[in-house]
C-alpha cells in the first residue's frame, strides 16, 4: 500500500498546489527525421553561474518538461551547481508533427548536439520511467564523448514485460490516467499533422499494447507491438553502456513491475541498480543513496551525477 501512497500522493499534492518550476530560458531544437524531415523540439535551459556541467532531464510516458518530478530534479541540480535542460520529447507538448517512443534516442542526440550545450564540457542524463529507458538506451549507442553519467528512475529494461504488467486489470487506474494523457496529446497533434490512425480510433484503445499498435507501430515501421518491444528494449544492449549508470527502482512500483527490470537480461558492470522503498518516480523525503549532502531522491541523484 505504501507504494501506491508514494505514487499517488505527490501527484495529487502537485495538482492541488503546484510547485512552481525554476525559471529557465526557452530552448528550441530540431532533429532530422528520415520520414518527417525537420522535427521541432522544445525545452527550458537553466544555467547557474559558473556551471560547466549540464544535466538533460527527460520525462516519462504521458509527462512533459513541466512534470512535478522534473521540476523537483531541476531544483536539486540547481542547488548542486549543475545546469539543466528540461527536454520535452517530440510531441509531448501537443505541438509539432510527430511523437516519440521508448526506443527513440535521436531527440536526446539532437539536444546534446545543440549550440546551446556546446559550451559545456561535461554532460549527464537523468530520465524518469520511459524517459529513463530512453537515456539508458542512448548511453548504449554512440553517445556524445562529453557524456559522463546517466541516471534513471523507475525505468523498465524490458518493454514487453513492462507492457504486460501495465495492462493487467489490477493497474487499470494508473493505465486510465496515462492513456488519457497520451490520447489528449495525440488529439492535439492531429490538429496540425497527419498521424497514422484517426483520433477517434485511438480514443477507443483500452490497453497500452492497443495504443502502441495504433500509433507507434505504424508510424515507425514495426511489424506489431511485440516487434516494437523486442527491438526497442534496452535490456539486451546493457553490455554496451558507455558510462557509469544508476537505476533507482522500487520493488513495489505499481506502474513498472520489478520483473521488467530484474528479468531484462544480463547485467552490466556499468549499471548500478538500487532497490529502495517508495512509489513510481516519487519517494519518501528521507531517502538516501549514500551520497554526501541533503536527503531525498532528487538531491541524492544530483550529488551522484556531480560526483561522476
Amino acid at each position: 500500500m505504501l507504494s501506491h501512497f508514494w505514487t499517488v500522493y505527490p501527484r495529487a499534492r502537485h495538482h492541488l498546489a503546484p510547485r512552481p518550476s525554476l525559471p529557465g530560458d526557452p530552448w528550441r531544437g530540431a532533429v532530422e527525421d528520415p520520414d518527417r524531415g525537420t522535427v521541432e523540439l522544445r525545452g527550458r535551459l537553466r544555467r547557474p553561474p559558473g556551471s560547466d556541467g549540464v544535466v538533460v532531464l527527460v520525462h516519462g510516458l504521458g509527462g512533459g518538461m513541466d512534470s512535478a518530478y522534473v521540476a523537483s530534479a531541476t531544483a536539486a541540480c540547481d542547488a548542486a551547481g549543475l545546469a539543466t535542460l528540461r527536454l520535452g520529447l517530440r510531441g509531448s507538448d501537443g505541438i509539432g508533427g510527430d511523437f516519440y517512443h521508448a526506443g527513440l534516442t535521436s531527440d536526446i542526440a539532437a539536444a546534446l548536439a545543440s549550440p546551446e550545450l556546446a559550451g559545456f564540457s561535461r554532460l549527464a542524463l537523468l530520465g524518469f520511467s520511459l524517459g529513463g529507458h530512453v537515456v539508458l538506451r542512448y548511453a548504449c549507442e554512440r553517445p556524445d564523448p562529453r557524456l559522463r553519467a546517466v541516471a534513471a528512475v523507475c525505468a523498465p529494461l524490458d518493454l514487453r514485460l513492462a507492457q504486460r504488467s501495465f495492462d493487467h486489470w489490477k493497474v487499470w487506474p494508473y493505465r486510465a490516467y496515462v492513456l488519457g494523457r497520451l490520447k489528449r496529446t495525440y488529439a492535439a497533434l492531429a490538429r496540425n499533422a497527419i498521424l497514422p490512425t484517426p483520433v477517434e480510433v485511438v480514443g477507443r484503445a483500452r490497453t497500452l499494447r492497443e495504443l502502441d499498435r495504433l500509433t507507434v507501430v505504424p508510424r515507425f515501421g514495426f511489424a506489431d507491438p511485440e516487434d516494437y518491444y523486442r527491438r526497442a528494449s534496452v535490456g539486451p544492449l546493457l553490455a554496451d553502456l558507455a558510462v557509469p549508470s544508476l537505476l533507482v527502482a522500487c520493488p513495489g512500483d505499481p506502474m513498472v513491475s520489478s520483473a521488467a527490470i530484474r528479468d531484462a537480461g544480463p547485467a552490466s558492470p556499468r549499471l548500478d541498480v538500487r532497490w529502495v522503498r517508495g512509489g513510481h518516480v516519487f519517494f519518501p523525503p528521507g531517502l538516501s543513496l549514500g551520497e554526501a549532502g541533503p536527503s531525498g531522491l532528487e538531491a541524492q541523484l544530483a550529488a551522484w551525477l556531480r560526483r561522476q
